[in-house]
């Protein structure tokens, strides 16, 4: 049984960013998901914020099915550390990722500071 079955709480495309440098989740960061449609370019999929634990779990409607694609993530970490006081050096972070297997959820955590991040795929 798919996690997504149990109760609704997963999507196949989940988040979770966690803030470094004061060593909390990144409460309130806003999370927008795109698709590369070909010949179309990006469209948006989802506009979301994270929950109080950092989290972004309803990216993809529940019962909906991801398509093989090429997938962007964007975090508004400008805006998120302007509003906890803190000059940042991105304005934002990308991240792109392929989906080879749709039926497979894809969780992408950001690790961020205010002069860095990092990102893998988790699980």
């Amino acid at each position: 049984m798919d996690e997504r079955d149990v109760g609704g709480e997963m999507s196949g495309i989940t988040s979770h960013v966690l803030d470094l440098s004061r060593g909390v989740p990144a409460a309130g960061i806003g999370v927008v998901l795109e698709i590369n449609v070909p010949q179309l370019g990006w469209r948006i999929l989802a506009e979301r914020t994270a929950d109080s634990d950092g989290r972004v779990k309803d990216l993809v409607a529940d019962g909906a099915r991801l398509d093989v694609a090429r997938y962007r993530l964007t975090f508004a970490t400008g805006a998120y550390f302007a509003k906890n006081g803190v000059i940042g050096f991105h304005p934002q972070v990308t991240v792109e990722f392929d989906v080879k297997d749709a039926k497979q959820n894809y969780h992408v955590p950001l690790l961020l500071s205010p002069f860095g991040y990092s990102t893998y795929r988790g699980s």
